[in-house]
């Protein structure tokens, strides 16, 4: 068995053992720093899929995270206030159901996704980056803009949705949730990277001469992996805004967007856990380093400065050495 996939293996278990203790332990707090690391993987997962096998950098991400949360927020918020979303040509009322809003938030993802990714794949390189972080700096002013749902103060959602079967105001339940998901965007994105699409994709990502000689349109595949990407970054922003049952314009801020790129980094680009220890190392950095100085920026700059220069592959990578990244 490959060094990876032991790494892997210990990385899952880990994300299991960690909250099972703080449940057993009565941690509360550690169960929810371990559900927001785990929400923050799966935003790191959808990135990973475009950055990693596609070779799309996009600081632009924040666009479909946000879109995510503010789909849970509206709805949730029509739901609470009992007013409906519209009543012309059709009714429309809120929801706090989470598979509904879950399915919402893909859906308006994945089309903003589709929408973006068709007018920034005329570019590429810088100009590719720049036209992804303008539109999620888009969103950001156009939601400031927006007082109906909060403006600049954002929104709060007084109790967190609800799933059959579950007490999501139960730490360890919700946590549950957020595992599940994580463990099947990480199956899917495995999926994908096997499959013929993947292979095309990546081929594309390291010569896209070679691959357009063939008859295939790599602007088409990566159109594709950048929709479902965005899809991807969009379910986390929804569990997100569930965790903390508020959203605000800074889910659409070019701060979020960097700050997904670095649990990818961090782990290692295009590793398949590589956003999931990222997410994690930048979790307890920021709880701990965060009670030590008002600037623990500082030590992860650093260590983000180490990964680039001396291990390109990550975290992942340094630990499981030079082998291939995928199977």
């Amino acid at each position: 068995m490959r060094r990876e996939t032991l790494l892997n293996a210990a990385i899952l278990a880990g994300f299991l053992a960690l909250p099972l203790w703080a449940w057993m332990a009565d941690e509360p707090f550690i169960i929810t720093l371990t559900t927001r690391a785990a929400i923050l993987a799966l935003a790191g997962a959808g990135l990973n899929l475009a950055l990693g096998l596609g070779g799309l950098v996009s600081l632009g991400h924040a666009a479909f995270f946000g879109i995510g949360g503010y789909a849970m927020g509206v709805l949730a918020f029509h739901a609470q206030t009992y007013t409906p979303l519209t009543e012309a040509p059709f009714l429309i009322e809120g929801t706090k159901s989470m598979p509904a809003i879950w399915l919402v938030a893909l859906i308006t993802s994945a089309l903003a996704a589709l929408v973006i990714g068709a007018l920034s794949l005329r570019t590429s390189g810088v100009y590719f980056i720049m036209i992804t972080l303008a539109f999620g700096q888009m969103f950001y002013f156009f939601m400031i803009s927006w007082p109906a749902y909060g403006g600049e103060d954002g929104m709060s959602i007084y109790l967190r949705n609800g799933f059959p079967g579950l007490n999501t105001l139960d730490p360890i339940q919700f946590y549950a949730l957020c595992f599940v998901l994580l463990a099947g965007a990480l199956w899917l994105v495995s999926r994908v990277q096997h499959s013929a699409f993947g292979l095309a994709l990546a081929a594309a990502r390291q010569s896209p001469m070679r691959v357009t000689s063939v008859g295939i349109r790599p602007r088409s595949l990566h159109l594709l992996a950048f929709t479902l990407s965005g899809a991807i970054t969009g379910l986390a922003g929804a569990l997100f805004a569930d965790l903390n049952r508020f959203v605000s314009p800074t889910m659409f801020s070019w701060q979020t967007s960097g700050e997904i790129m670095v649990f990818v980094i961090l782990g290692g680009v295009g590793r398949l856990f590589g956003p999931v220890l990222g997410a994690a190392i930048f979790i307890a950095m920021e709880h701990w380093l965060d009670g030590v100085s008002d600037y623990w920026h500082i030590y992860l700059g650093a260590i983000l400065l180490g990964m680039v220069l001396f291990a390109r592959g990550g975290l992942i990578g340094l630990i499981a050495g030079r082998e291939v990244a995928h199977d």
